[in-house]
């Protein structure tokens, strides 16, 4: 399994498995001198962990972040960062029931028919547990934006068919409101956690502060470079840009964003294109959507086949623990992707042109 990293000059690898004895990741390219410290990872990670609400896998790991390298008095080296996390909460025993069936929806077919093997506990590598790793590595970026002025917030826009109020033209510099934006999605949620079904969602995010120039064309264009990103995440199937599909709509005219000057600085009067104009920010605020499957493990007898393909019933224990729409936790995962984009085009920005 090679592919564990992401970044060209701020580049993490995460490690682990959700049923082993702990989950890492290791951040190499941060630059030296960043206060950082276990602290400044912990609301991250508490706003992705399990067992925050009636909605959420009912799991319960504490999460403690230890920071094991490139760190000294309280500053980054420029040593590659290692931080590790204890899995505490494991209870494998339950998954030994659905071992022999190919689970509809999950990655044990493809990793079966790929590797010849697979951590069914849990679903292993698969699982979303590896997407903590991602979140430390995303506290560790969002901290080193912030020094650009640059800050990113993900929220939810629908869930299931029950979407968010509306953004007015995508105009808007900053709109973040609750996880869950109505108790219509509460109530949505709830009825399908009691029939024993799952929900899709979709997360939007912004980021704002972004400076002019950051992107690089024509492989590396900060929104192909975000869509990677994004699209990497477990359970995602959607990624879109300003107003994405909807583009397709729309006439040229109606479309295009059209340039002005605001005090000394060169604007648009609409954010149709998201903030990025050729693979490269505009200065705009950046915005794009993702889109989560409903959640794949759900209490549902499935037909489907064994590992030796013979026809069979899943049903999962009830003892299984599984969050009824993998978006809720999502949106502080999409932060930090999103901020690990953005930290890895900052420092590619600064080797583009000889200063004059």
């Amino acid at each position: 399994m090679g592919s564990n990293s992401f970044g060209n000059i701020f580049r993490f690898t995460t490690w682990g498995e959700s049923h082993g004895p702990a989950i890492g990741v290791v951040i190499d390219g941060c630059p030296a001198g960043l206060a950082l410290s276990e602290e400044d990872l912990w609301v991250d990670l508490a706003r992705r962990a399990p067992g925050i609400n009636s909605l959420t896998s009912p799991r319960k790991e504490p999460d403690q972040p230890q920071i094991l390298s490139g760190v000294f008095e309280g500053k980054t080296t420029g040593a590659p960062i290692s931080i590790m996390i204890q899995n505490r909460d494991v209870k494998s025993a339950p998954y030994d029931a659905v071992r022999q069936h190919l689970r509809p929806g999950h990655a044990n077919f493809t990793y079966l028919s790929k590797y010849g093997i697979f951590d069914h506990r849990g679903g292993g590598r698969a699982s979303g547990r590896e997407t903590a790793c991602r979140v430390m590595a995303g506290a560790v970026a969002k901290k080193f934006i912030s020094q650009e002025g640059i800050t990113v917030h993900a929220y939810i826009r629908q869930i299931g068919s029950v979407i968010a109020e509306e953004l007015s033209d995508f105009q808007s510099p900053v709109y973040c409101p609750d996880p869950v934006a109505s108790q219509k999605m509460v109530a949505e949620l709830e009825r399908v956690k009691a029939e024993g079904d799952s929900l899709g969602g979709v997360v939007e995010f912004i980021v704002e502060g972004v400076p002019v120039g950051l992107g690089d064309p024509v492989y590396d264009k900060l929104e192909a470079r975000l869509a990677y990103a994004l699209l990497s995440l477990p359970a995602t199937k959607g990624f879109e840009i300003g107003e994405g599909f909807a583009s397709a709509a729309k006439q040229g005219s109606d479309y295009n964003d059209l340039f002005e000057k605001e005090d000394d600085r060169v604007v648009t009067t609409t954010n149709r294109a998201g903030g990025v104009l050729g693979g490269i920010s505009t200065g705009m605020p950046i915005v794009g959507r993702v889109v989560f499957k409903p959640t794949s493990s759900i209490a549902k007898a499935q037909k489907t086949l064994t590992t030796e393909g013979e026809r069979g019933v899943l049903e999962l224990p009830s003892s299984l623990r599984v969050d009824p729409c993998v978006a809720l936790r999502g949106v502080v995962v999409i932060e930090a992707m999103v901020a690990l984009v953005m930290a890895d085009a900052l420092l590619m920005n600064r080797c583009v042109k000889l200063r004059s």
